[in-house]
């Protein structure tokens, strides 16, 4: 089983990293913020426009150590990626796979049933633990809905009618979503999910981490030797990493959008760690991040029960596990992809 180890994130707007012996230094000027070890690290994820040392984008890149590059808002700009790992006859499965409608629908259901029962099961969740504190009856009939469109997408044969039911039960997920935030609602309204750019609160946590999630199942994609950017859903574009987006689909009910809840109701987050810009867009404060992000990083130490390896493992193992079972599906291994069904 792969270890989890640690993540460094660097939001420091002018900090550069560089690489002494065998550390990451973080600089500023010509002071010195901060330096960790490399071999403790799994990933670094840099929001600072000065960026890195060509030496320790090679060391990262020699040692599996994923460096990927955001912009201040979180948007994904570059990675530093090494020789490719794996089995050549495996990315050429994949590629076949990507390539045949019938292989590539049966793989993406399953994606998105994992979603859809992941996403009821939120919903529930929230029934259970607060139904006199929301609007149990509107959420219940949502969970419903999301029932029947989980139904539908198991016994989907057409790729374009599955995008269409994972399009209707998000509307579904997200109209009631807003009733699962139980501090702060003033501060942390949730009107229906806006991407490009956030404006408000809780839309620029979920995009936040929608970016990190996808960051992390491509550093797990890549871990077992498949190829990130050559997915079976998201069709294929330049800079894209389509099969990292395919298979956060089923995560980001309970990696991301309960962590964005948990911190909201867990006071984590405060009205006063965001800003609005001019253009209407908001963004976390330098303290919210340290502050989210300290939390991330507890969260993804936490032992859960895999459903379908029935291993305890940290959360944070969850991309690279189900990474492997999608490999091993492709390799011929697994009769289908289990999806990761949370429980």
């Amino acid at each position: 089983m792969r270890r989890l180890l640690n993540t460094l994130y660097v939001f420091t707007e002018d900090a550069y990293l560089a690489l002494d012996g065998e550390n990451v230094v973080v600089r500023r000027g010509e002071g010195e913020l901060g330096r960790v070890p490399l071999h403790t690290l799994e990933g670094i994820l840099c929001f600072s426009y000065r960026g890195a040392s060509p030496g320790l984008m090679g060391a990262c890149a020699e040692r599996g150590v994923a460096l990927s590059f955001f912009d201040r808002k979180g948007r994904f700009l570059a990675g530093v990626h090494g020789e490719q790992r794996g089995n050549v006859l495996l990315r050429k499965a994949q590629y076949a796979w990507s390539e045949d409608p019938e292989k590539s629908v049966a793989v993406a259901r399953n994606f998105i049933v994992g979603k859809l029962y992941n996403g009821r099961w939120v919903l529930e969740r929230a029934v259970r633990d607060h139904g006199l504190r929301i609007d149990a009856d509107a959420v219940k009939a949502a969970s419903g809905r999301l029932d029947a469109s989980m139904r539908g997408a198991a016994s989907c044969e057409s790729m374009d009618r599955l995008r269409g039911i994972e399009g209707d039960a998000a509307a579904e997920y997200f109209g009631v979503f807003d009733e699962l935030i139980l501090r702060d609602k003033e501060a942390f309204r949730f009107a229906g999910r806006v991407r490009r750019p956030p404006t408000d609160a809780v839309n620029a946590m979920l995009s936040l981490f929608y970016a990190v999630l996808a960051h992390d199942c491509a550093a797990a994609l890549e871990g077992v030797g498949l190829d990130p950017y050559v997915g079976f859903m998201h069709v294929d574009r330049p800079g894209r990493r389509s099969l990292a987006l395919d298979l956060m689909e089923e995560l980001r009910p309970i990696m991301a959008d309960r962590f964005v809840l948990s911190a909201v109701n867990n006071r984590v987050m405060r009205p006063g760690q965001f800003e609005r810009r001019e253009s209407g867009e908001v963004r976390l404060t330098d303290e919210g991040r340290r502050a989210l992000f300290g939390a991330w990083q507890e969260r993804k130490r936490e032992t859960i029960m895999h459903p379908f390896l029935k291993e305890k493992i940290p959360r944070g193992l969850v991309p690279h596990v189900q990474a492997l079972l999608l490999a091993r599906c492709i390799r011929g291994d697994l009769d289908g992809y289990p999806p990761f069904l949370w429980k």
